[in-house]
């Protein structure tokens, strides 16, 4: 057993995100073999992800809030908290909160060995965050 020391809470970086974000995480792999990353994810009002995939997929459980959630090529779909999301692997989405609300989720993913956890793309535009 281990107990894993804290770590700061961290504001996301705006070349992934629009508006305010900030990141606690939660686990992180630690020894070889071990995949599973996680965080606690707080977006202020209208914040975003830009589009990104996972290439083993991502499971979001909203917490608080108003999540919006799009797949490319998909409707905007509102998820509220008590509610988990699942994007398959190599899915192109976005998340973030809806405009009048915080938003927090829990975010689970995992990364294969050697590889990045995510892939990033173009920031979603207001056009596309305001489609729903």
């Amino acid at each position: 057993m281990h107990i894993l020391p804290s770590t700061p809470t961290v504001k996301n970086p705006p070349e992934w995100f629009t508006g305010d974000v900030w990141l606690d995480q939660v686990v992180s792999p630690q020894d070889d073999g071990q995949r599973l990353n996680g965080g606690l994810v707080r977006f202020a009002p209208g914040a975003r992800t830009a589009w990104h995939s996972h290439p083993l997929g991502q499971t979001l459980r909203i917490l608080e809030g108003t999540a919006l959630v799009q797949a490319r090529g998909g409707d905007v779909v509102e998820v509220h908290a008590g509610q988990t999301v699942y994007t398959p692997p190599g899915e192109e989405h976005w998340h973030g909160s809806a405009p009048d609300s915080f938003m927090t989720h829990l975010a689970l993913w995992e990364t294969p060995e050697g590889e990045a956890s995510a892939q990033w793309g173009a920031h979603v535009t207001d056009t596309e965050y305001g489609s729903r």
